[in-house]
């Protein structure tokens, strides 16, 4: 391709409303362009990259044995209904009705869909297993879409869907898509940690998500240091410690209430009362989705987990209660809630068990506890792990490594379903002795078009983008000095020539700019390889080769240079 005849519109300024590096450098190096809050125009440049995403998975997904296939993005009602998510998905599903009142959604997943082609077709255990995917536009009404790319309400995604006669069968191609996705990734370009994580509203027994490692990333996640043990934090499991034993006749200091006027916050209190904040107990005031107030208590220096404060209270949502409800409800205001004596069901962190010597509200204005003693002073109704996984917390899976953390681009997720869709939409098959048996499921998914930007967020410089060769939208950038110097012009034609007969994807900066502007342009864009035609060294029938990735350059032979290139690309793309 030649720039002149490309849609390529660059950029000077980053963009105002851009956050992360990706979106700014998208914008910049004329990759998309915004047209509404979270939607985006995908431009020549990015879409090539898009392609190129898109061969990769398609060519692991064939490898892998599952077929492609296309489904409607327009989903009837009655499917989101019968499998009970039509209401529960929330304002993110957009909703719609056609000419003739019959409802309808956009489908941001399309797990009703497949079941519902899969119930109407298969019939015999003999037409088992299946693994069905699709690469499609898919849209979420995003409350808050943000970051560009990396979190929009329109982008393009894979999902993959499995069926199955039994779980052993299930599990084998849940671990075979787990595989397939490390090699995707892999060869994208890209550093990532696979990391066990909650399954969210897709549903489904176990998960896994993937996660290219960058500092702009929206999810922490932690790993141990000795063992493969990782997670999102969400789904981060805190090893249990049993409280040090004590004495029967060891008696703690009596509990004392203290005055702490106007101070509310751990940090507060702590500073006030100079003593640390793992001292303390937090008492949070969480309304269920069965509309019932709960107190979940916490270290101070610790964070509540909702996710497993969720399933602790076995309850479908929480919600943290506004300042007003709690008071109605206790006679409290928040800041001084307390354990001892609260009259709401209770539910209480493992690292609460046994605490001595502990600060606890005292449920009165201005008034806290101090030598408060667990054991002594009240009793939760329940103790589970509670809390958000913190570096430096013991793994839960091997007795010797610490948690480090890190923080990662979701890009794809895997989940075991089971029979969460199969049995409510009457998915079932005929077994052996011709039982009528409900099929277990699998769903597999990537984010192709967050892929882009979570390669530039692991992949860039002060000057711009530095693409990986795999997903590169070309290989090498030509780049006369003058273009319209006939002797520059014609060697640069004629590499141009040699490198496109050789299959190698060129871009020829043939405007008429100045070398300054092209140099720049060149690093904003990313290409991984720049070949520079100058006169100095036309003159010693030499060419400049530059590596985009760490600026190293080569002079190398003008009759070698389509032959040297096109050798390097070949190695790099079999790396």
């Amino acid at each position: 391709m030649r720039w002149s005849k490309t849609f390529i519109p660059t950029l000077k300024e980053d963009p105002a409303d851009a956050e992360v590096v990706s979106h700014k450098l998208l914008v910049r190096a004329g990759f998309i362009r915004q047209l509404s809050r979270g939607i985006y125009d995908y431009l020549p440049l990015s879409l090539k990259v898009i392609r190129k995403i898109e061969a990769i998975v398609r060519e692991e997904m064939d490898r892998a044995g599952a077929q492609e296939l296309l489904l409607p993005i327009a989903c009837p009602a009655e499917l989101w209904q019968e499998s009970g998510r039509w209401l529960v998905y929330g304002k993110e599903l957009i909703r719609f009705k056609d000419r003739h009142e019959r409802d309808f959604c956009l489908g941001p997943t399309h797990e009703e869909v497949i079941t519902d082609l899969v119930r109407r077709i298969v019939r015999s255990y003999r037409e088992l297993p299946l693994n069905l995917y699709q690469i499609q536009t898919k849209f979420r009404d995003e409350v808050r879409p943000r970051f560009g790319l990396m979190r929009g309400r329109e982008f393009i995604m894979k999902d993959a869907y499995s069926f199955h006669v039994d779980v052993e069968d299930c599990r084998r191609e849940y671990e075979n898509m787990f595989q397939t996705y490390k090699r995707i990734f892999s060869r994208c370009g890209l550093q990532f940690r696979a990391v066990e994580a909650d399954t969210g509203a897709i549903g489904g027994s176990r998960s896994h998500e993937f996660q290219v490692l960058a500092e702009s990333g929206e999810d922490a996640i932690v790993s141990c240091n000795k063992c493969e043990y990782a997670a999102n934090v969400q789904k981060a499991e805190i090893k249990a410690r049993r409280p040090a034993g004590r004495d029967l006749n060891e008696n703690s200091p009596k509990r004392e209430k203290v005055s702490t006027p106007g101070k509310k916050s751990v940090a507060e209190v702590a500073e006030y009362l100079k003593l640390p904040a793992e001292k303390f107990i937090k008492t949070l005031v969480y309304r269920t989705d069965k509309n019932e107030l709960v107190a979940a208590l916490v270290r101070g220096d610790h964070e509540i987990n909702e996710v497993k404060l969720q399933a602790a209270l076995g309850c479908g949502e929480v919600a943290l209660a506004g300042e007003a409800e709690v008071e109605a409800a206790t006679q409290v205001s928040p800041g001084f809630l307390g354990p001892i004596g609260l009259t709401l069901r209770t539910v209480a962190d493992l690292s609460i068990q046994g605490m001595r010597g502990a600060v606890a509200g005292a449920n009165e204005p201005n008034a806290h506890y101090i030598e408060v003693d667990q054991e002594r002073d009240f009793t939760p109704g329940a103790f589970a792990d509670l809390r958000l996984a913190v570096a430096g917390d013991s793994c839960p899976r091997c007795d010797e490594g610490f948690l480090e953390s890190y923080r990662g681009i979701e890009v794809g997720q895997v989940f075991y379903l089971g029979k969460k869709y199969s049995e409510p939409l009457g998915a079932t098959y005929l077994d052996t002795e011709g039982r009528e048996r409900p099929i277990e499921m699998g769903c597999y998914g990537i984010g192709i078009s967050r892929l882009v930007a979570a390669a530039i967020e692991q992949n860039n410089d002060s000057n711009g983008i530095i693409w990986p060769f795999s997903i590169a939208p070309f290989h090498v950038l030509l780049l006369p000095i003058n273009y319209r110097d006939q002797a520059l012009q014609e060697a640069a034609d004629r590499i141009y020539q040699q490198l496109q007969k050789r299959g190698v994807e060129v871009l020829l900066d043939d405007r008429d700019e100045r070398p300054g502007v092209k140099f720049k342009d060149a690093d904003l864009i990313g290409i991984p390889l720049r070949l520079t035609v100058g006169v100095k060294g036309l003159e010693k029938e030499r060419v400049e080769l530059r590596w985009r990735r760490d600026g190293k350059t080569d002079e190398i032979p003008l009759g070698d240079a389509a032959q040297t290139i096109h050798s390097i690309i070949t190695q790099s793309l079999q790396a």
